[in-house]
């Protein structure tokens, strides 16, 4: 796994406290974080400059995460994504496997611990340099 310098993650997730949390952990762990309330604002994020990695939400209003997914998988194959969501276990809508069929590397069941988001940032990108 190689060190990173200056990984930079777009958190794409329409629940504004989610979201924050998220970037604040992921701050914490000394990652560059950008931030998107919605599918279509983390595409054109994506667009302006591709990010190390991206962790989007499966469901929210307008473009959805599985576009997101297939839209960043098109145009940017070698950025992975985190596909995180409430409803994962839920029996309703996508599931894990689905997101992960659909390019995710890696999906998360809300809630998830911090432990768990990072471990998977850095399976993925590596850990940043402090």
């Amino acid at each position: 796994m190689n060190t990173i310098t200056t990984a930079e993650i777009l958190v794409i997730e329409d629940d504004a406290i989610m979201r924050e949390a998220l970037a604040d952990w992921l701050r914490a762990a000394g990652y560059r974080v950008r931030q998107a309330a919605d599918g279509r604002a983390g595409l054109a994020a994506a667009k302006l400059a591709a990010p190390a990695l991206v962790v989007t939400d499966i469901y929210m209003p307008g473009t959805s995460g599985a576009v997101v997914i297939a839209e960043l998988k098109q145009g940017y194959p070698d950025i992975p994504i985190i596909a995180i969501s409430g409803l994962f276990n839920s029996g309703h809508g996508m599931d894990v496997d689905t997101a992960i069929a659909l390019g995710a590397a890696r999906a998360l069941a809300k809630p998830f611990k911090r432990g768990d988001l990072l471990r998977a940032v850095a399976d993925l990108i590596g850990s940043p340099t402090r």
